[in-house]
């Protein structure tokens, strides 16, 4: 066929490519209107669901008759107001700025998270490459990963001894079965003809883990990290209300006993707002994937 008969109208009346082109314009100059658009729909969309809830919030507040007890939208911000201007104030051991839990906080989680990583990634490799191994490991995983993290937290108490060594491996056993799967799980799912290929191309075993390997498992493996981070932060507010002098938890649940109900729902509020951020920082990660 001739580079002419590629415009032509074909049977049934659909045109041919030439022609599509010529009907519609580039799509390079709709994306960005496109873009806007839909960038200004999705806030306005927002905007406006943020709107009811609160009024929603509002009228049901209002409907409680328990002295003032139930938080109001209003009663909220103000609280709001004034724990973001003690924020940096530290006067320990019961005077002790937003910050400062926030702080404590990330630094279990992190550390946790951070061990968890350092110990699920090599062992999901190992596993997902060995099945002897594999199968030899498995009912312990099995059983042990349905556990609640928080079922760990008196035997972390009674074999370190320490409420911080505690919340950091409270957080380590929160993380590190869902890396260690998803793992294991991105392993599976890589092709056995680029193994082969490295195989016949005499590559070390550690050459064939850093350059095959590890590049096809990496988006799982980060699937893996964004889950177990989110797991992690909530973890960790119910594990600090009960050890730990200082974190979110122990500020939830001190308010809670001085009943300052506002002061909670700030809290709430600050914990969502920082657990959106850590997603969001690993989510950026996918950018280091290999496409396709």
């Amino acid at each position: 066929m001739s580079s002419d008969a590629r415009g032509t109208t074909v049977a049934g009346g659909s045109t041919g490519p030439s022609d599509a082109r010529e009907a519609s314009p580039p799509v390079q100059n709709q994306r960005p209107e496109r873009r806007g658009v839909f960038r200004w729909k999705t806030a306005g969309l927002s905007v406006a669901l943020l709107a009811a809830l609160i009024a929603i919030w509002h009228l049901a507040a209002a409907g409680f008759d328990d002295g003032g007890l139930a938080p109001t939208p209003a009663a909220s911000w103000t609280r709001l107001v004034e724990v973001l201007s003690t924020a940096f104030v530290y006067d320990p051991p019961n005077n002790v700025g937003i910050v400062f839990h926030l702080l404590a906080s990330l630094q279990r989680v992190l550390l946790g998270f951070g061990l968890a990583a350092v110990v699920a990634v090599p062992l999901g490799l190992l596993l997902g490459t060995n099945r002897m191994i594999n199968d030899a490991l498995d009912p312990v995983i099995q059983v042990l990963r349905p556990v609640s993290p928080l079922a760990w937290l008196p035997i972390g108490l009674a074999v370190l001894r320490d409420s911080e060594a505690t919340a950091v491996f409270v957080i380590f056993m929160a993380s590190l079965w869902l890396i260690l799967i998803n793992t294991v799980d991105g392993v599976r799912r890589v092709d056995p003809l680029y193994l082969d290929l490295a195989r016949t191309l005499e590559a070390t075993s550690f050459n064939r883990t850093l350059r095959v390997l590890l590049p096809a498992t990496l988006p799982s493996i980060v699937t893996g990290l964004r889950t177990s981070l989110s797991t992690a932060w909530l973890v960790i507010i119910a594990a600090e209300m009960i050890v730990g002098s200082r974190g979110m938890g122990h500020f939830v649940w001190n308010e809670w006993n001085a009943m300052n109900i506002n002061s909670i729902v700030v809290a709430i509020l600050i914990i969502g707002a920082v657990g959106f951020a850590l997603d969001r920082s690993i989510a950026q990660l996918h950018r280091l994937t290999p496409a396709g």
